[in-house]
């Protein structure tokens, strides 16, 4: 029988790259993405193409109203996304994100019959947010286990974050092997309602280096 595994689709670089890395483990792929008050729905929209080009079994978006309670450059429209490097944790992160995410995807993965759920989180070329730092993974993991009916009888739940110990270039190299097109991924806090990056921001400095370390052509579309 074929396996299933959820797969956290936010839209952009390193989520694509895990959507066609478990596929080409031969996993049946249902897709999970959130609409949870980010400042633009363009990844939300590239995340609906990516789904349907690669043919996921299932695609869902959950409404989450975590601008209701703001915090974050990505929720707020009265923080501002910051277009240079900053020190420690930026005000782009937004608060328990990553541990939302995945208990939905957790909920979702008993529904469905699976134990493999995968997320694009990367601990080396990110932006300091804490919730995509190894002992999160691991520590998640604990508690899908102790937390769920699958787990309790006795079938172990995976957290797969295959990319993070990753540099971005490693993540291209490896999605350009398995034929990723980039294109019309978005990254970008600021992009506009077309998916176009603005250029600048810490995403988008991220993912220039990354094509370039790569020594990949960055067909990203910029406003």
């Amino acid at each position: 029988m074929q396996k299933k595994a959820i797969i956290l689709l936010s839209g952009g670089l390193d989520s694509i790259t895990v959507l066609a890395q478990a596929k080409q483990q031969g996993y049946q792929c249902y897709a999970l993405s959130f609409d949870y008050g980010q400042r633009h729905n363009a990844e939300l929209d590239a995340a609906r193409k990516i789904a349907l080009d690669y043919h996921t079994e299932e695609h869902k978006v959950i409404n989450l109203g975590l601008g209701s309670i703001g915090g974050s450059a990505l929720t707020d429209d009265h923080i501002e996304v910051p277009n240079t490097p900053q020190e420690g944790i930026p005000v782009t992160y937004v608060p328990a994100r990553n541990t939302v995410f995945l208990s939905f995807a957790l909920g979702w993965a008993e529904v469905v019959g699976s134990c493999d759920i995968f997320i694009g989180v990367n601990a080396v070329d990110y932006s300091g947010y804490p919730d995509c730092r190894p002992a999160f993974i691991e520590a998640f993991q604990t508690l899908a286990n102790l937390a769920t009916k699958v787990g309790v009888e006795g079938s172990e739940i995976k957290i797969h974050a295959p990319l993070i110990h990753l540099s971005k270039a490693d993540i291209i190299k490896q999605g350009t092997a398995l034929g990723v097109d980039y294109k019309h991924t978005v990254s970008c806090y600021s992009a506009d309602k077309k998916g176009r990056a603005c250029g600048i921001c810490d995403a988008c400095r991220l993912r220039k280096v990354g094509f370039a370390d790569a020594q990949v052509e960055d067909s990203t579309r910029y406003q």
